[in-house]
């Protein structure tokens, strides 16, 4: 018998695999970083022994959960400004607060708190777009938590930089700094088309081809953005991204909630990657991306929960439920976005649109050990006929008990490991009244 680091056990085991199997009884072998073998528990425990078997009985056994679009360290601002609308909430509210605060000391100690939300949660991947990412790469480091960190690009000056050239020697200091770590993938992160000339996005295009890395963008998240877009070159912004070439299968777009019948055709063509932020849109009122029209298409559409500033959370299990209903409430068709295509967005299309699909997103040989196994003994989990929709329609965060990040546990038994909670908690409130007052 082969001695391993884990063998992690479940009643019910969710590989996303192609064929999107469910193991009944099933049990993950783990050596270090990798996963070794999937199968029944049977299978597992009689080829590998090891001192930490994390038991499965009321269990279920799934990829990590991956936050396509967030801005991690916003976390410090929930709350500070709601039930406005975004033009206002931004200009009048969340920009003036962002050139009051931050700093790499805000940045290192809200992005913990964001990480011990959304580990909590079961989300072991998340894909930010903000600045002094440095900071918030060392956090996520410290929590043990896997991240694709954009550098944001703007065209006008703010806290973390004065011109737009400032904003690219930032994006590239950091990018060679964090190139080929295990647990952080650094990414470019131009704000948006009414943010950002189209010689800054010529230019964050040119840095992540040089750099080999993503792209992460908001794109026709409101009526307003696209008639600016529309009003300032005579297309709809994802003709305009097309025109200047722009987008291909390492743009992360996120939103997507104003897209035309020819834009969605050009989203597929290019195999862009969709984040869909269907609280954050809700809340602020931007409207409904056609997700289930996007789908047909072939795009692959993810989830992203956006900043804790406008959803207020950073629950992809919530997000996931959301989509599901609101989705089908829409097409007036039940059958639409069903229990396994969310999941399935929620972790292997996720991965792949990040670039890390040969990675992360499913539990097969050779990926790396992100796990999650969450507890059914719970009145809303029971009884239990389909795993898939239980997850879907019933899991709440407060469900997740053990979550591996890269091989290690990051959550045991609801409990962060890395890194004292309460101090976390006691640090945000005392940036709490510094905002506040």
């Amino acid at each position: 018998m082969q001695d391993v680091d884990y063998i992690i056990c479940g009643d019910y085991v969710l590989p996303m695999d192609e064929g999107l199997t469910v193991i009944k009884d099933g049990a993950i072998a783990v050596s270090g970083t990798d996963i070794l073998e999937v199968g029944t528990s049977k299978e597992i425990l009689k080829k590998y022994t090891s001192e930490a078997i994390i038991m499965g009985e009321g269990k279920a056994v799934f990829p990590g959960l991956i936050n396509t679009h967030t801005h991690a360290a916003m976390v410090y601002f929930r709350g500070i400004a709601d039930d406005i609308p975004l033009t206002d909430w931004l200009k009048n509210h969340i920009w003036p607060a962002e050139n009051r605060w931050l700093s790499p000391e805000f940045i290192s100690d809200a992005v913990e708190l964001a990480c011990l939300e959304m580990l909590k949660g079961g989300v072991t991947t998340y894909n930010d777009m903000y600045f002094y990412e440095d900071a918030a790469g060392k956090s996520t480091k410290r929590m043990g938590m896997r991240a694709v960190l954009g550098s944001g690009i703007l065209d006008f000056p703010s806290k973390s930089a004065s011109t737009t050239d400032e904003y690219f020697v930032n994006a590239e200091s950091f990018i060679k700094n964090w190139k080929g770590d295990e647990l952080i993938t650094p990414c470019i992160a131009p704000h948006a088309l009414y943010t950002c000339g189209p010689e800054s996005l010529k230019r964050a295009r040119h840095v992540a081809d040089k750099y080999d890395i993503p792209i992460h963008i908001h794109l026709s998240e409101t009526r307003w953005e696209v008639n600016e877009i529309k009003n300032r070159f005579m297309m709809a912004p994802v003709e305009y991204l097309d025109s200047i070439g722009f987008l291909d299968e390492r743009v992360l777009a996120a939103h997507c909630v104003w897209m035309t019948d020819g834009e969605i055709k050009i989203l597929s063509q290019r195999r862009i990657g969709v984040s869909h932020c269907i609280e954050s849109n809700l809340k602020l009122a931007s409207g409904i991306a056609p997700v289930v029209k996007m789908l047909n298409a072939g795009v692959k559409v993810t989830f992203g929960t956006d900043g804790a500033a406008s959803n207020n959370d950073l629950n992809i299990l919530s997000e996931m439920s959301t989509a599901a209903k609101v989705h089908k409430a829409l097409s007036n068709n039940p059958t639409v976005l069903d229990a396994k295509t969310i999941l399935l967005m929620a972790t292997r299309w996720s991965a792949e649109v990040l670039g890390l699909g040969d990675k992360i997103g499913s539990i097969e040989k050779g990926k790396m050990a992100d796990i999650v196994t969450i507890n059914l003994k719970k009145p809303h989990l029971t009884p239990i006929y389909n795993v898939y929709s239980h997850i879907v329609y019933a899991a709440m965060a407060s469900d997740v008990e053990t979550v591996m990040v890269n091989g290690k546990v990051v959550v045991n038994e609801g409990r962060l490991c890395n890194a004292d909670e309460e101090e976390i908690l006691i640090k945000a409130s005392g940036w709490q009244k510094k905002i506040k007052a």
